[in-house]
């Protein structure tokens, strides 16, 4: 069944490249019969090579942008949680003063729920080790 189903790909893949290299024959014709009377005979030949070559260069460019990539930076959502928090802390401090104040009069004002999430924090610490 795999053999069969790869032999049905092969003979696709065949048939496209057959297909292509027939599409592009008949249009180098049509090019090269549109150009020679306007150019003349040598000069249509000339024009239909460069055309030809413009089009490996570019499918040939476009190949190798798909395989190699360029490489990017690494966006800020792929870095963990905690660097994001020193370095938004390292570039507005007035702004982290302010989170933990606010955090600060969250856990004052709720000391059950705070009692909770520190007991939650060191549970979850012990079943590591």
């Amino acid at each position: 069944m795999i053999l069969k189903r790869a032999i049905y790909y092969a003979v696709a893949v065949v048939a496209l490249a057959a297909t292509a290299v027939i599409c592009v024959t008949f249009l180098a014709m049509a090019l090269h019969a549109a150009l020679t009377p306007a150019v003349g005979e040598a000069w249509a030949g000339v024009l239909v090579a460069g055309a030809a070559a413009l089009l490996a260069a570019a499918i040939s460019a476009m190949i190798l942008l798909r395989a190699n990539p360029p490489r990017r930076k690494t966006p800020e959502q792929d870095r963990d949680m905690t660097s994001r928090m020193f370095e938004l802390a390292q570039a507005k401090p007035w702004v982290a003063l302010g989170i933990v104040g606010a955090v600060a009069a969250v856990a004052l004002k709720n000391p059950r729920t705070t009692a909770t999430v520190v007991s939650a924090l060191l549970a979850g610490r012990a079943t590591k080790k």
